[in-house]
């Protein structure tokens, strides 16, 4: 699994720029217990003050992400729970696409969850998509090295940040989730137990099937369990080989790394093709797994057209 190299190659200029449900108790009790304003949730108005100027001294972890974002809900959690252990190392800035439109356009984001480190006022992509803890926690230590190398080595008890107000409000913890059933499969996920998870996401699934919370986790532990150990690059290089179109394992297992990554147009083309090229049971399989990104990638913009597509494939 891959991540984007730290470097200043897609920056942007940052100058002109003045929730997901918690069903993870761990998560949740984790950032009730970190050092006030290591969480905190940045508008447009607050940018400058709580982003740039802090990144002066304290390196800034934004989390771009919106209500209706599955992978969002994964995402979300993990960086806040990293962000608690680390008491301050960095801060962490939420930022709403849908409320604050103006922000991530000034980072062309094309697709969420996104994720951006602001070093000395200056964007550093780091990721996109919803990466496994284990993966976060070595792009998060890489980012506090580079950090260091540019004097950036302050804390957020070094930072003024800002009126006390604003902190209080922004990292008020919000209310643990008490269903077990959600903590048992966050449990299973920070372990690395791809089966315990989907044996409890399925077991939600079971009292009811329409809980969209649960299919987008079980959606996202299926993706970890079929991505882990496997070679991102020799397998791009298989898919993309003339004779390799209607390679329904290689080409889903490319779709997933597209997705994994957040490159939701790439991963639903390819399988719309593959769904061109194929019959039987093996476009019954591709289509199947399209429709398990459909839920991952929420209300993307990409996935209304994909569905369109598929059907014109389909029919």
């Amino acid at each position: 699994m891959t991540s984007t190299p730290f470097s200043g190659r897609g920056a942007v200029d940052l100058g002109a720029l003045a929730t997901a449900r918690q069903n993870q108790q761990k998560a949740a009790a984790a950032v009730a217990g970190a050092p006030a304003g290591v969480v905190i949730n940045v508008t447009e108005a607050t940018f400058q003050a709580e982003v740039i100027e802090r990144s002066l001294t304290v390196p800034v972890v934004l989390d771009l992400w919106a209500e209706w974002c599955g992978p969002c809900k994964q995402l979300s959690p993990v960086l806040e729970k990293l962000a608690a252990e680390d008491a301050g190392r960095w801060i962490l800035a939420k930022v709403d696409v849908d409320a604050e439109k103006r922000v991530a356009a000034a980072f062309q984001v094309q697709s969420i969850p996104a994720v951006f480190a602001v070093l000395k006022g200056q964007p550093v992509p780091l990721f996109q998509g919803a990466y496994p803890e284990p993966q976060i926690r070595q792009i998060i230590n890489e980012l506090l090295k580079v950090a260091a190398e540019q004097g950036v080595t302050g804390t957020l008890a070094d930072d003024v940040g800002p009126p006390p107000e604003l902190a209080e409000e922004a990292s008020a913890p919000t209310e643990p989730a008490t269903d077990p059933r959600f903590d048992a499969a966050f449990d299973a996920i920070e372990a690395g137990d791809w089966a315990a998870a989907e044996a409890a996401y399925r077991l939600i699934l079971d009292a009811d099937t329409a809980d969209r919370d649960a299919q987008a986790g079980l959606a996202m532990v299926g993706l970890y369990r079929r991505t882990e150990g496997e070679d991102e690059g020799a397998l791009r290089a298989i898919a993309e080989q003339a004779d390799a179109k209607g390679d329904v394992r290689v080409q889903c297992a490319a779709a997933d790394f597209d997705a994994l990554s957040g490159h939701w147009p790439d991963a639903f083309d390819r399988l719309i093709a593959c769904v061109r090229a194929t019959a039987g049971p093996d476009r019954e399989l591709v289509r199947a797994r399209l429709l398990e990104l459909f839920i991952l990638a929420g209300e993307d913009p990409a996935v209304p057209s994909a569905r369109t597509a598929l059907a014109n494939a389909l029919f």
